[in-house]
């Protein structure tokens, strides 16, 4: 049986724009570009008639804005949005808006000045066409706005001990695959936990430059501290290191203690960071003193890493498809035999909280 091609709409009130965006889907397999709109109430017309698979929607247009046309459609009928636009650079609030009022991927215009830069945006925008038409989006009503009290330590009462506390073996960590549709579900995960979580390190599928911003809106709503990872920072309780877009991040031993390198290299997995490189050195490196879990995402990156690690004797995790937005990663990892459990993504920072304790009860790794 032929599979139907994936039905989309580019919404983008620049002609060029659509052209060019119109021009890389129709020559991509498996896709089939349904229209185009130069405005949002084109696209509304257009959409009475048809409902594209996924919208590719640009966010400064006349009329009504993207953003404001987004959270409509995702309060009313929610359908895989990528947001395509030139807001959404290093830093923007307008890229986490985007995220949280329920887009599955933005990303940034298509360059043209060079062929290789064509060529690397073609071939990201297909695969996000791809991984948003397996996206299960939700109704969502607009987050309220919170204030953000600034961030004390300990420092405002009494200065810092003399001497860190001594290990007597190595410490416990957790490490984090995740891709299309985590931004909102790591920080779901990471919200939830307490300031003295263990160690953990994540790979989340972004773009170069994007990690750094992702990691200081998290860490100005979380309690932990939350940074884009840099070579040789340490992995303590406390602490979340976000992989840097681009590059791989990896777990090493350093006497009983843990730090990350940041490597250069070729793509692993088609990704770069790739979960299966960390999850590897992890089996390699901490192997019954790490927690692996593996969350929503397109394609297998991880699968086989969180494999390595259960045979290391690490504990193995995947979020449930019910809570994935896209079920590809802990799909391929499940039918690997790499996860040790399947479970919803409410329970995903109890079981990380509870998972040392019960390795300490059950005595040294």
């Amino acid at each position: 049986m032929t599979r139907k091609p994936i039905r989309v709409l580019v919404v983008d009130d620049s002609a060029s724009v659509r052209q060019v965006l119109s021009s890389i889907l129709s020559q991509s397999p498996g896709i089939e570009v349904m229209g185009t709109a130069g405005d949002v109430y084109a696209a509304t017309r257009r959409m009475q008639n048809e409902v594209p698979d996924v919208l590719i929607l640009d966010i400064e247009m006349p009329g009504m804005d993207g953003l404001t046309f987004l959270r409509k459609i995702m309060a009313q009928r929610p359908i895989p949005v990528i947001i395509c636009s030139t807001l959404t650079g290093t830093g923007s609030p307008t890229l986490f808006e985007a995220l949280e009022s329920g887009a599955v991927e933005v990303l940034a215009k298509p360059r043209i000045d060079t062929r290789n830069a064509l060529l690397e945006t073609a071939d990201r925008l297909r695969h996000a066409v791809h991984a948003a038409a397996q996206a299960k989006p939700r109704p969502r009503a607009p987050r309220p706005v919170m204030q953000i009290e600034a961030k004390l330590t300990a420092d405002v009462i009494m200065p810092p001990p003399l001497s860190g506390r001594f290990h007597a073996r190595t410490d416990r960590i957790a490490c984090i695959g995740i891709s299309t549709g985590g931004t909102e579900t790591l920080r779901e995960v990471l919200e939830a936990l307490p300031a003295n979580c263990p160690g953990i390190a994540v790979v989340q599928h972004m773009p170069e430059k994007f990690t750094a911003a992702f990691a200081r809106r998290l860490d100005s709503i979380c309690a932990m501290e939350i940074k884009e990872a840099e070579d040789g920072d340490e992995m303590k309780i406390g602490r979340v290191l976000i992989a840097p877009g681009n590059r791989h991040m990896l777990l090493l031993r350093v006497g009983q203690h843990y730090r990350v390198a940041i490597k250069d290299g070729p793509h692993v997995s088609r990704h770069r960071p790739s979960v299966d490189v960390l999850f590897r050195s992890a089996a390699q490196y901490a192997g019954g003193n790490a927690l692996g879990i593996i969350m929503t995402g397109m394609g297998d990156d991880g699968a086989r890493g969180l494999l390595e690690m259960r045979k290391a004797g690490a504990r193995t995790l995947a979020q449930d498809e019910e809570s994935s937005v896209v079920f590809g990663m802990p799909k391929e990892a499940i039918e690997f035999g790499a996860a040790e459990r399947v479970v919803r993504l409410p329970l995903i920072a109890q079981e990380i909280m509870a998972w040392p304790q019960a390795v300490n009860a059950a005595g040294p790794a």
